[in-house]
């Protein structure tokens, strides 16, 4: 099939490279110059594990190719199915900013040809799509298209694998020939037994964003149930493990931690709120989900505090991690960022590793704040070592080494990665989340 994907960012780059791996010819429209150029180098620019042999296997069969807007009408003109899958980001009142999308639209329509399938995989409110197609028509009321709705569900770290054995394929389409068109994407993994679900339009924007809302607010429950351990002695692993073997709530998400962030949690939440608000619904549940979550890294402030037995004001700290999560190097809304934030803004002194974050993490981070080239580097001398994300490499620590280059012996496990026994062993002053002190 012939595809145009407009946007090359975390989401778009995978969905263009994925569809090529189906075997289909793909153009990748990206409106940053610099992008366009690394890419067609055959470099990524971001880190995203097996995303590098995707596109080197997409540009070296000739099925993927990367285009500027200026670029595209040859592209546009020959697409039997344009995805639009640019960002949608949060504005101040929690509503999304369509700005990409509706530019999209406006550069796009004059060179669609007819039969197109016009497919929103941008994570949009509900009603989107439908005023995708609105503006289309007014802008080619002479052209005969489709419309269809196809969320993505790509976990950053997991995306490729997700694209490529994905759970379901949602498809929200108000006639036949677009779901059709839709089948003859997806076509290997439709014929490999992958669900292929079509709905109305409105109800594959609003699972998106259901989807998310849902984790969120499993990880702020298993958040609060951490704090109550932490008052009452329970061990929150116990308790996730006896919550995760029930097959109804089953053990994904349920890991306590810092609080969640990304590109995707925090902003597609406070979208479904703004969502329901604007449609008179409300919705109490996803609200008292986002509260847990903004109040989580003013508490982890004072587990540093706590664990030190002083102020953080003048003391040294080394954190680890500073990625949302591992696996990727996007450190956006990320909780790691803000403690480091916080330490900062409380007078503390702050020196940072991660394994891939470093550079985006310049760009976020308060300038006093310096950087180590390994964990051991970070926190030699330091008045405690944070673990603020979840590289599985800061779980294999030496943590002898780490006692050792530490000026007191304290680790601050904020992802549960470290043994409580293992690091008692190495002389350490040890806290977690929704576990003993040790």
């Amino acid at each position: 099939m012939r595809i145009t994907v407009i946007g090359a960012g975390y989401a778009g780059l995978v969905t263009a490279a994925g569809f090529a791996e189906l075997g289909n010819d793909v153009a990748c429209v990206e409106r940053d110059p610099d992008r366009v150029a690394t890419l067609r180098a055959g470099r990524s620019p971001m880190y995203e594990p097996g995303l590098d042999g995707l596109l080197a296997a997409g540009s070296g069969s000739g099925r993927l190719r990367f285009l500027l807007p200026s670029e595209a009408g040859p592209a546009h003109a020959a697409a039997e199915a344009v995805f639009i899958v640019v960002g949608t980001p949060r504005l101040d009142d929690g509503g999304v900013d369509l700005s990409q999308v509706w530019d999209v639209v406006g550069a796009m329509a004059p060179d669609l040809s007819p039969g197109v399938t016009v497919v929103v995989k941008s994570t949009v409110p509900v009603g989107t799509t439908r005023e995708v197609g609105d503006r289309l028509a007014s802008l080619r009321p002479e052209l005969r298209f489709h419309m269809a709705s196809n969320p993505e569900f790509l976990r950053q770290g997991a995306a490729v694998a997700d694209f490529l054995g994905p759970d379901r394929i949602v498809v929200g389409v108000d006639d036949d020939a677009a779901a059709e068109a839709m089948r003859h994407a997806y076509r290997p993994q439709v014929d490999a037994g992958v669900p292929f679900m079509v709905t109305a339009i409105e109800s594959a924007e609003l699972i998106k964003y259901a989807a998310n809302a849902f984790l969120a607010t499993k990880l702020s429950f298993i958040n609060e149930m951490a704090d109550l351990c932490e008052a009452s002695g329970a061990v929150i692993d116990e308790v996730a493990a006896g919550l995760g073997m029930d097959r109804r709530i089953g053990p994904a998400f349920l890991k306590a931690g810092p609080g969640f962030g990304g590109a995707c949690l925090p902003k597609d939440t406070h979208a479904l709120r703004h969502t329901s608000d604007s449609f008179g619904t409300g919705s109490r549940i996803v609200g008292a989900a986002l509260s847990v979550n903004e109040e989580r890294v003013h508490r982890m402030l004072g587990k540093v505090e706590a664990a030190i037995g002083a102020p953080i004001a003048g003391k040294k700290i080394g954190v680890l991690g500073i990625t949302f999560k591992a696996e990727t190097d996007d450190v956006r809304e990320s909780p790691a960022v803000e403690i480091v934030r916080e330490m900062v803004a409380a007078g503390a002194s702050v020196r940072v590793f991660d394994p891939q974050g470093m550079d985006r993490g310049r760009s976020v981070l308060p300038e006093e704040v310096e950087y180590a080239f390994d964990a051991y580097d970070a926190v030699g001398g330091a008045d405690a070592a944070v673990i603020a994300t979840e590289w599985q490499e800061f779980a294999a620590l030496d943590l002898e080494r780490l006692a050792a280059v530490l000026e007191r012996p304290v680790l601050v496990d904020f992802r549960n990665l470290v043994d409580p026994a293992r690091a008692a062993a190495a002389g350490l002053s040890y806290a977690a989340i929704g576990r003993r002190p040790v």
